[in-house]
């Protein structure tokens, strides 16, 4: 949806368009969408991707027409979903949602920026902008700053030690993407990081490779299968994957680009080539390995590594055994609580239930009691 967003955005710069970015900026409570979500608003008044549906859209959707008719610049504002706008719209979040609407004109030059972006999500080196999103009557409101992954920067927030906190901030996003909001002095700075595709490879074309390949790709994955077999290691076993590689394990990684952000799933047939593909995995760049199999042999694995001269940070960082313990048992169960903890390190979640606490069901409760008693 995002990359959408963005190819709209540089077919509309070439064709010397305006249009108008609505991002949240911010967010308190239960609200449709976090911080990063977009919407472009063409000035014919359609629009590519969502800020979670509902009036809150309509209203940003209706300011956005506005400011592109007119010559006005950014504007942000806070946005409430309270009980009573929210149940008009059928939802019950109640929260706040902080909006940038920042119309592009073809004058402002934003095509490189754009180019950025899409260069991220295509392959290329990961990016953040920053953008100063507060206060409203801020005079440079919508200013952005482009931060590369060597450190240096592109634009102008106000001042070199402004700039230089960006600089920072941003750092941590250029790995796995995400927001932070920096706030320096009055002014609140918006950073966002645009990364490619999260690379997932799975070591090993067995039942469980074959379970975790197409739940990856559906949540947006690149996926390469490494495998010395043949038969287990091509297209018609595994239609939708990207990358196929018959061979071992240190030459399949090879012909890979592995990245920071790339996770690594070591899933092979027998102890040695799990041991091997670790040792492997150890060796690249990848932020994320994890070990299929019992706690005693990813000691024995864990053993074998350090001696083969893996640091111990290394080996300490590796998931073993790999998965959210959801009592899984079959492949299909076991590829959905490795898939599911992916998830969680990748977005930054804590994979614990959503459950809500008992007070807030006495809290209902009470309520109810209060309206039968009328």
């Amino acid at each position: 949806m995002m990359q959408d967003v963005f190819k709209s955005a540089a077919q509309l710069t070439e064709a010397n368009e305006t249009f108008a970015l609505c991002t949240v900026v911010g967010t308190k409570g239960s609200t449709p969408q976090k911080p990063g979500a977009m919407l472009l608003v063409k000035s014919d008044g359609t629009g590519v991707g969502t800020l979670g549906g509902g009036c809150v859209e309509a209203d940003v959707w209706a300011e956005a027409k506005s400011l592109l008719s007119s010559v006005s610049g950014a504007t942000v504002g806070d946005f409430e979903l309270n009980d009573e706008i929210a149940a008009e719209s059928g939802m019950v979040c109640g929260g706040t949602m902080s909006i940038m609407v920042d119309p592009l004109r073809a004058s402002d030059n934003n095509s490189s920026w754009i180019d950025y972006v899409l260069n991220s999500y295509s392959g290329g080196k990961s990016i953040a902008i920053g953008t100063i999103a507060g206060p409203e009557d801020h005079p440079k409101l919508g200013t952005k700053v482009v931060v590369h992954e060597n450190g240096s920067y592109e634009g102008d927030l106000g001042g070199e030690k402004l700039n230089d906190e960006v600089v920072k901030l941003a750092s941590e996003l250029l790995t796995h993407g995400g927001t932070r909001t920096l706030q320096h002095g009055d002014s609140s700075i918006f950073i966002q990081g645009f990364v490619s595709p999260p690379h997932l490879v799975l070591c090993g074309g067995g039942h469980i490779s074959h379970a975790i390949a197409p739940l990856a790709k559906k949540l947006g994955y690149i996926v390469s299968v490494i495998d010395d077999r043949l038969e287990f290691a091509n297209h018609e076993r595994f239609p939708s994957v990207d990358n196929i590689v018959v061979g071992d394990f240190e030459d399949g990684f090879d012909q890979l680009t592995i990245t920071p952000n790339t996770f690594v799933v070591i899933a092979t047939r027998g102890h040695n080539l799990d041991d091997a593909a670790t040792l492997s995995a150890s060796r690249t760049a990848a932020d994320y390995i994890g070990l299929v199999g019992s706690i005693r042999k990813s000691i024995l694995i864990f053993e074998e590594l350090l001696a083969e001269g893996v640091s111990y940070d290394r080996v300490a960082s590796i998931r073993a055994p790999i998965g959210l313990d959801i009592g899984a048992r079959t492949p299909d169960e076991i590829a959905l609580s490795i898939i599911a903890e992916i998830q969680q390190v990748r977005l930054g979640g804590e994979g614990r239930p959503l459950k809500m606490a008992e007070k807030h069901v006495q809290k209902a409760a009470e309520k109810a009691t209060r309206r039968l008693s009328i």
